[in-house]
């Protein structure tokens, strides 16, 4: 399907680093459904492509609902969300998928680490309306910084548990008590990549298909031992230089050349480029090996060394 032109309708701060928008379409067209877990993929104001969790209703939706958090290290995506997107911006979201989808359970356990709270409040609402038994346990650095607080209090009572550790390593919550006898329960957990780590650790002995997790970074883009190197594009004969912190779709997007990508953490397959000369760092979760020698992913992948050719 195509991008939805949509219209920021509201937007609010939840916390200091986190924001609300409500997106209309602009044509008033009818939006497709979702089901909780899902996402949209947005092109963010500075161009780049950012996968956010929806909130609210699924059915016959009238709106999408997301929350972004500025990220300290943003590469231009969250930033633009907080610095340039307004009441009134209009923006292209492509429509929702679901990697994250709820299953058929007696009885659901949730937990959010930070901004992964967001598919996690949709699933509850909607376990809520189907009169499911659930617990939350959301779990965040300190008051100011747990988005949706009031509102899940209200709504959720003593079936939801805040936790906050005050950043103190030694204060993180304990879920061992969860998991040390295998349950019927279905968990499904978003958070930072600590958290999911934890949970992955001690659930490995309960059945398979019964924890779900949502990750949209399974890739690191940008690490912290990468180096500057050149691109040369083959078809105009130009040349950038792709600094350590910037991927070469980013390099070529801050150029002012034209760039056609999606989910940009190298998952999608959109931005797959002819590799005509060099050596790549591949990173990507997309490229059979068979195809390696002549493609590159350009959303993630880098030069191991010298330069790279492609056929752009």
């Amino acid at each position: 399907m195509d991008p939805i032109k949509m219209r920021i309708a509201r937007k609010r701060s939840l916390t200091e680093q986190i924001a609300e928008f409500a997106l209309v379409p602009v044509d008033g067209t009818s939006l497709p459904s979702f089901t909780p877990g899902a996402h949209v993929t947005v092109r963010t104001p500075s161009g780049a492509m950012r996968r956010y969790s929806l909130v609210g209703g699924t059915e016959d939706p009238k709106e999408y609902v997301i929350a972004v958090k500025r990220e300290a290290e943003s590469r231009g995506g969250s930033a633009s969300m907080h610095d340039e997107a307004n009441e009134g911006t209009e923006i292209e979201v492509e429509p929702p998928e679901n990697d994250f989808p709820l299953t058929e359970a007696n009885e659901y356990l949730l937990i959010a680490g930070g901004i992964g709270v967001t598919p996690i409040y949709a699933m509850a609402q909607e376990l809520e309306r189907q009169n499911k038994r659930f617990n939350i346990i959301y779990c965040t650095r300190n008051k100011d910084e747990t988005a949706y607080l009031d509102e899940m209090t209200e709504a959720f009572g003593d079936r939801l548990l805040i936790h906050h550790d005050d950043g103190d390593p030694d204060k993180v919550y304990d879920f061992w008590d969860h998991f040390a006898e295998p349950q019927t329960t279905h968990v499904f957990c978003c958070g930072p990549q600590p958290l999911m780590e934890e949970i992955k650790a001690i659930s490995g002995h309960w059945p398979e298909g019964r924890v779900h997790f949502e990750d949209f970074k399974p890739v690191e883009v940008v690490r912290a031992d990468d180096e500057a190197f050149e691109v040369e594009l083959s078809k105009s004969g130009a040349s950038l230089t792709v600094p350590a912190d910037r991927s070469i779709l980013e390099a070529l997007r801050d150029a002012g050349h034209e760039t056609v990508s999606s989910c940009e953490s190298g998952t999608c397959g959109t931005c797959k480029t002819k590799l005509i000369e060099g050596e790549v760092d591949h990173r990507d979760m997309v490229l059979m090996d068979h195809e390696k020698p002549d493609h590159i992913m350009i959303c993630v992948s880098r030069a191991k060394s010298g330069k790279l050719v492609l056929d752009l």
